[in-house]
């Protein structure tokens, strides 16, 4: 006999503060920076990072410009994407003082900071 009932998954939504994503990529590869929306860029390092609420995305955007000389290349408020670029030391500053800030200062909950 064959079974007919279909199984249904209803996913939701539940909005925390967290840094739900940090990672860097310590040379991005070049083909990867124009398809990511970065054409005036040969090189360097890129890091991703998503957080929640997605507003959360301008404040860590704010933080690791203050901290570092990082390019703020993509910042979507819906989303919480973060997108820096710039040189390896200073990625790896911006995005552990985003971390260290949302964590100690507004409570949010951490994930590792991955390479």
């Amino acid at each position: 006999m064959i079974d007919t009932e279909k199984t249904r998954i209803i996913q939701e939504f539940v909005p925390g503060k967290q840094v739900t994503l940090a990672h860097i990529m310590a040379n991005a590869d070049p083909q990867l920076l124009p398809k990511i929306g970065i054409q005036d860029k040969a090189s360097g390092s890129v890091a991703v990072m998503t957080l929640t609420p997605g507003e959360a995305a301008i404040i860590g955007g704010d933080i690791a410009a203050k901290a570092a000389d990082v390019e703020l290349a993509y910042v979507d408020r819906f989303s919480g994407s973060l997108l820096l670029v710039g040189q390896l030391a200073d990625i790896e500053a911006g995005v552990q003082a985003v971390v260290e800030t949302l964590v100690g200062v507004l409570g949010f909950t951490p994930c590792p900071i991955t390479r």
